[in-house]
């Protein structure tokens, strides 16, 4: 699954489940910036809701 970060570049989630794990431990509220391998992520409600949207869709499939 691959999602846009600050730079609009592609950014591939290889394990989703612990991606959010981090999301839910290090950035669980307010305005946070997430850095993964050169990656850049603003962390705020609408991310947290798109990313565990995410979640609910791979476990509906």
């Amino acid at each position: 699954m691959k999602i846009k970060d600050l730079n609009n570049r592609d950014f591939e989630i290889k394990d989703l489940t612990s991606f959010i794990r981090h999301i839910k431990t290090y950035h669980s509220h307010g305005t946070s910036l997430h850095e993964e391998n050169g990656f850049f992520f603003k962390v705020d409600d609408k991310f947290r809701k798109f990313i565990f949207s995410l979640s609910n869709e791979e476990n509906n499939k």
